[in-house]
């Protein structure tokens, strides 16, 4: 069974570096995009080997998104 996840990749001087919101710990870099995707896959599949309970799609109820300011 496949799942499809959205991932989020910057390019930050020479590499790239990317994560998927949807799978807390998920992020990786690498030197090309397609570097980058392929260590996302790898991630996100441990962690759910990891995690039972994301398999089936975590979260069952209401999620919010929020900004919160922080002053530093």
């Amino acid at each position: 069974m496949g799942r499809t996840f959205e991932a989020t990749i910057e390019k930050r001087d020479k590499w790239y570096i990317g994560w998927v919101e949807a799978v807390p710990g998920a992020f990786s870099q690498g030197r090309t995009i397609k570097e980058v995707e392929e260590n996302l896959k790898e991630a996100i599949q441990l962690i759910l080997e990891s995690q039972p309970e994301m398999k089936s799609g975590g979260a069952t109820g209401k999620i919010l998104k929020r900004k919160i300011l922080v002053e530093v």
